[in-house]
């Protein structure tokens, strides 16, 4: 059983994802193998919000080299971006940057 923690990895902090959080829409990386109910679950649960929507995208890891003929990739990963409620509360971590 996955915990919220280990499906809400890490905030993207970004350009775009600062003004979208002035909109009380916020952008997450989450596990590629969680679905859009156990993100809004988990986000749910961390931050204590009411999750209006949820849009996931998936990411293809770029092509890189290293050197002549090595060739690698990046990994893949998945973004999130949360929509709360206009009544609910706003995340605290994203108070500062906007």
């Amino acid at each position: 059983m996955k915990t919220a923690y280990d499906i809400i990895k890490r905030p993207v902090v970004t350009e775009q994802s600062m003004e979208l959080a002035g909109m009380k829409c916020y952008t997450f990386e989450v596990d590629p193998r969680a679905n859009k109910i156990q993100i809004a679950k988990a986000a749910e649960e961390i931050f204590g919000v009411k999750v209006a929507k949820v849009n996931t995208l998936n990411l293809q890891g770029k092509v890189k080299r290293q050197g002549r003929y090595p060739e690698g990739r990046r990994p893949a990963r998945k973004k999130a971006m949360i929509t709360v409620t206009e009544d609910s509360k706003t995340i605290e971590f994203f108070e500062g940057m906007v």
